[in-house]
């Protein structure tokens, strides 16, 4: 699925049944069932087919860029640049994962699931007018695995080679455990242009305009501050069935701002057009101007289906002072969220109680049945509470009194080997005084860990919350350069081969993975595996609760919060389709600009209406 932030990070897709096929390949893949659209179909149900073409949409960026090479680690790329590339299949967003040709008129997957081969269409173009062939496609896939970020040699390790079978015909070959989600992994591989990588270096950071074939390309820059892509007229696939629709806007212009109370004046002061609002106090209090109550900018919630996954304050176990689960269960028990819900959050949030939270795949009781089976052969391996307890957090009555969950967090303390020494949680045998650092990017996040830190200097910890630029944050991150940080895994409704980066143990330790916590564990290496290679959707959904429940067992984070729908705000100059994409937003691709709202607005602006 294209997105308009182009991210390995948005790269999760999960285990998938390939459509039947035939010696001509078929149009489209599946997840464990019938595609929803025919062979020819003229457009996805979530777009409006004749929605005109026109105007600039100004879109917020946070932080700061200085490359538009956004497949390595070094340097931070810019947003949407995603935008100017294809890949060679479409994600539908109206069904739980179903992929439809785009670069390529057909794939066939090989019975045994070895390989899968790809027919281009011939009248793919890069911008520049040469074709896109087979050639660019193997080429695309080597420079990401040689040269780019780790995450891409990790992500096709095993992609074992892509052989070019003629100038439009590209076959895949897979090694290892024959894995259902590769065919439609490689469908998302965003293509690169041989013609144009060739003498440059592809892990240098640059602000050199790259070659696409997409529906936009990139015209203005000003590193640091904004990006604008610019849509291809004469796009090659603007009549295809996945593209008919879609991307509307003429320009799409991306404003950076670090400081988000300024974005959002900027935002009321019609500096830039749609905002999505991800903070409960902001959201409750200050959309409330008054081109709100005038009509100008256009305030609403629309639902959000999609799995939230889990947001938290994640432990890095690299340091031996989170190593032991009790501490970390401890730990866990300073985290008053009904307090937090109510007085600082205006009761917008749900608890999250899952690493896969709004969805089927959320473990919930106790295990049975299928998930029971992919558990009995890790007895002795995975907390004892796993099969006898179903799990729940802590729980208090909003107050901010929480004596006895600080006295239960001390028990666990002393059980684990640290007790309060002249006021100072010290080590029994090591002497190591517990001390802890809350990094964080948000400067919105410093208020909701101070009662956090509060709770935990009671408990004798010293506690520091540090909070730094975007650029000094990554490269922490990267590095796993913590103690405690806000971790986030977002999460489709097919987890798969993403797993590994996320909880693996070859991922632990490689730089740039999002294994931010460091679990080097073999139990969960498995239930990982039953997730990749699940025959059915009845397995992928019992080895996804089997996993969610060992994890949490775990205590490896404190988890925060979810909410199921979207906060937006928007100058009143849009148009959407009648029906939203099931399992998205849809507004940089699906919506357009109304002519006639949008010289009402620009009236009512000047002081005419």
């Amino acid at each position: 699925m294209r997105a308009v932030l182009f991210t390995i990070g948005l790269l999760f897709i999960g285990p998938a049944a390939i459509a039947a096929n035939d010696s001509l390949g078929r149009h489209g893949m599946s997840m464990f069932g019938a595609l929803k659209y025919p062979l020819g179909f003229n457009h996805f149900e979530y777009v409006n087919p004749n929605a005109p073409k026109g105007g600039l949409v100004r879109m917020e960026a946070r932080g700061t860029f200085d490359t538009l090479n956004s497949f390595t680690i070094k340097g931070s790329s810019a947003a949407g640049l995603g935008l100017i590339y294809d890949t060679l299949m479409e994600s539908s967003r109206d069904e739980a994962f179903a992929e439809y040709g785009l670069l390529v008129e057909s794939a066939l997957v090989a019975n045994d699931l070895s390989s899968v081969s790809f027919m281009l269409r011939k009248q793919a173009r890069w911008h520049d007018g040469k074709p896109v062939t087979a050639d660019d496609v193997a080429f695309s896939l080597d420079i990401l695995k040689s040269k780019g970020a780790p995450f891409y040699r990790f992500y096709y390790a095993n992609v074992e080679k892509a052989e070019v079978l003629s100038p439009h015909k590209v076959k895949f070959i897979f090694k290892g455990r024959k894995n259902r989600e590769l065919p439609l992994i490689i469908g998302q591989l965003p293509i690169l242009p041989k013609h144009h990588w060739q003498g440059r270096d592809f892990e240098r950071t640059t602000l050199e305009p790259p070659l696409g074939s997409g529906p936009y390309k990139i015209g203005k820059v000003d590193p640091g501050r904004s990006i604008t892509f610019e849509r291809v007229a004469d796009y090659w696939g603007r009549n295809l069935g996945v593209n008919k629709g879609r991307y509307n806007f003429d320009a799409i212009r991306f404003e950076y701002y670090r400081d988000p109370t300024v974005a959002l004046e900027a935002f009321k002061a019609n500096a830039f057009d749609f905002r999505q609002e991800n903070t409960a106090k902001v959201w409750a209090t200050q959309y409330n101007f008054p081109a709100i109550a005038k009509g100008k900018v256009i305030r609403e919630t629309l639902a959000n289906n999609n799995p939230t996954g889990m947001q938290s304050f994640a432990f890095n176990i690299r340091k031996s002072k989170f190593q032991n689960r009790r501490v970390r269960e401890a730990l866990a028990l300073t985290f008053d969220f009904q307090w937090a819900n109510k007085n600082l959050f205006f009761g917008q949030y749900t608890r999250t109680r899952s690493y896969f939270s709004n969805s089927e795949l959320a473990a919930t009781k106790i295990p049975t049945g299928s998930e029971l089976r992919f558990l009995e052969p890790l007895r002795g391996q995975i907390p004892a509470e796993v099969f006898t307890k179903e799990f729940k957090l802590p729980e208090t009555d909003g107050s901010g009194r929480s004596r006895r969950q600080l006295r239960q967090a001390k028990r666990l303390l002393e059980t684990a080997g640290w007790f309060v020494k002249d006021g100072k949680l010290t080590n029994g045998e090591t002497s190591e005084v517990m001390a802890l650092e809350f990094l964080l990017v948000n400067q919105g996040f410093a208020r909701i860990v101070a009662p956090i830190q509060r709770a935990m200097e009671r408990l004798g910890i010293k506690v520091k919350v540090r909070v730094v630029d975007t650029s000094q944050y990554i490269n922490r991150i990267r590095n796993f350069d913590f103690d405690v940080i806000v971790g986030s895994w977002g999460q489709s409704l097919s987890p798969g081969n993403e797993q590994r980066d996320f909880w693996g143990s070859a991922a632990a330790d490689r730089p740039g993975s999002r294994n931010y916590i460091g679990i080097k564990d073999p139990a969960i290496d498995k239930l990982i595996d039953h997730i990749i290679f699940a025959s059915n959707r009845g397995e992928l959904v019992a080895a996804s609760r089997a996993l969610d429940r060992v994890l949490l067992w775990n205590h490896f984070v404190i988890p925060n919060w979810h909410i199921n729908s979207y906060r937006i705000a928007y100058w009143n100059r849009f148009s959407r389709p009648a029906i939203k994409p099931k399992y998205g937003l849809g507004f940089s691709d699906t919506w357009w600009v109304d002519e006639a709202k949008d010289k009402s607005l620009q009236a009512a602006l000047k002081g005419r209406k």
